[in-house]
């Protein structure tokens, strides 16, 4: 491997899409810690300790986690990848019902470049409400609950500061997608999983050390080797398909003879992704985030439900319910992403057809069988991969963290396999042995 990640260097088109990529994610951990305009750092910063001590992450657990840690800093990146990932999510879901976006999606490439606008379009709209929020929630002191004065990290706070603020983070958020377009474009791999992938793991060395202070060294040792445990088992779930046979019939086309090839269709276990635990997880955010707006005082019994069950991760309700979402949103997602109809009808149309298996109709609904029963394993380990390490941590006593929770080890694994595949394919092109051989 060693010998790979040299030959990869040598490469001159190779090593300087990398050091592009490495250039675009230091520029972006960078503006992760340079606070906004009228934000004292230093304040927030010297009670850091006590802020993660206490209840205040455990709302802002997730979008603190996609923004690198930027969030409770409130940096020019503080809401990171997060407004692009809720507004690709939102695309995908309304493609379904809209028909024009439907349209769009199966014009190629002119079609994928409109509904990338209409992305960055809603992306800018979620970008300037998020922020919003963060610089209102930051003024009442909501954001740190009390445990920092506001006077503290807030100073001046006319509204001329304040509206700098939000056109800070919106224009930031707005630079963070221009680089994952860079990335994707001109370095290695996708670039926004890259930011996400570099926002987990920017977060990884202090909670490793977090947690090596307040645990012994056995239970530290354990829990590093059910990490990687954990992670070797994701890897193979990852890596595990269903390969579906297809054969093209030899056809005539002028004097030429074409078809007659053999092909597979690879259906992966985990077909959906790390979107199911994004859902899920988005969703379990908002009652935290109504409790905080309302006030955990509050005799709304509504609110009174919401906190004693959906207030911390810990409780068998919230777990539950994270789990049942987890396995209903990966079969949604998955019946939105792959239709078995339309690729039945491309096969068709090619003169493809599935061994034993009758072209049209037949074709699709074994495609639609399959499916489902790669589906529902694919669902139940994506449950089970998010609800471990909160188990593990509850048991173990330490304090939650999204660092070591399902949805950091599914994007840490996810993204380092899809990178190091690509690299691979771009020293196959050379005759060069990849990483994985």
């Amino acid at each position: 491997m060693l010998g790979a990640f040299v030959r990869a260097f040598r490469t001159p088109d190779l090593r300087n899409k990398l050091l592009f990529t490495l250039f675009i994610l230091t520029l972006f951990r960078l503006g992760a810690v340079i606070p906004a305009p009228g934000i004292n750092s230093a304040a927030i910063r010297d009670q850091m300790e006590a802020l993660q001590a206490g209840d205040a992450t455990g709302v802002y657990d997730l979008v603190n986690l996609f923004s690198g840690g930027a969030l409770l800093q409130l940096a020019v990146f503080a809401l990171g990848v997060m407004p692009y990932i809720t507004a690709s999510i939102i695309i995908n879901l309304l493609t379904v019902v809209i028909p024009r976006l439907e349209a769009l999606k199966k014009e190629g490439q002119a079609g994928q470049a409109k509904i990338t606008q209409y992305t960055r379009y809603l992306t800018l709209m979620l970008s300037v409400l998020q922020s919003t929020s963060i610089v209102a929630m930051a003024r009442t002191n909501l954001l740190f609950q009390g445990i920092i004065p506001v006077q503290a990290y807030m100073p001046n706070q006319d509204i001329i500061t304040l509206v700098t603020m939000v056109f800070v983070m919106t224009a930031g958020t707005m630079l963070v997608m221009w680089f994952g377009e860079l990335i994707t474009e001109r370095g290695v791999g996708n670039g926004m999983s890259l930011l996400i992938f570099t926002t987990v793991i920017a977060v990884l060395p202090s909670t490793i050390l977090g947690m090596y202070e307040e645990r012994s060294v056995w239970a530290f040792i354990i829990i590093c080797i059910a990490a990687l445990a954990l992670v070797t088992a994701v890897i193979f779930m990852e890596q595990a398909q269903r390969r579906i046979p297809v054969q093209y019939a030899k056809r005539m086309v002028g004097r030429r003879m074409y078809g007659g090839s053999s092909t597979y269709i690879p259906l992966k276990v985990n077909q959906a992704g790390i979107i199911p635990v994004i859902f899920a997880s988005s969703m379990l955010f908002l009652p935290q985030m109504i409790i905080n707006l309302v006030g955990p005082e509050s005799d709304n019994v509504v609110i009174r439900t919401l906190q004693s069950y959906f207030l911390t991760g810990d409780h068998p309700v919230y777990m539950t319910t994270f789990f049942l979402m987890i396995v209903g949103f990966a079969f949604f997602y998955v019946a939105i992403t792959f239709n078995p109809v339309e690729v039945a009808d491309n096969m068709k149309k090619y003169g493809g057809f599935i061994p034993g298996i009758r072209p049209g109709r037949p074709t699709a609904e074994y495609l639609d069988y399959v499916l489902k029963r790669l589906t529902t394993p694919g669902s139940l380990y994506l449950g089970v991969i998010a609800l471990l390490p909160m188990v593990a941590l509850g048991a173990t006593g330490a304090s939650m963290s999204f660092a070591f929770g399902g949805t950091s080890v599914l994007i840490m694994v996810g993204v380092g396999l899809d990178t190091v595949k690509q690299i691979e394919s771009h020293l196959q092109q050379r005759n060069y042995e990849g990483f994985l051989r």
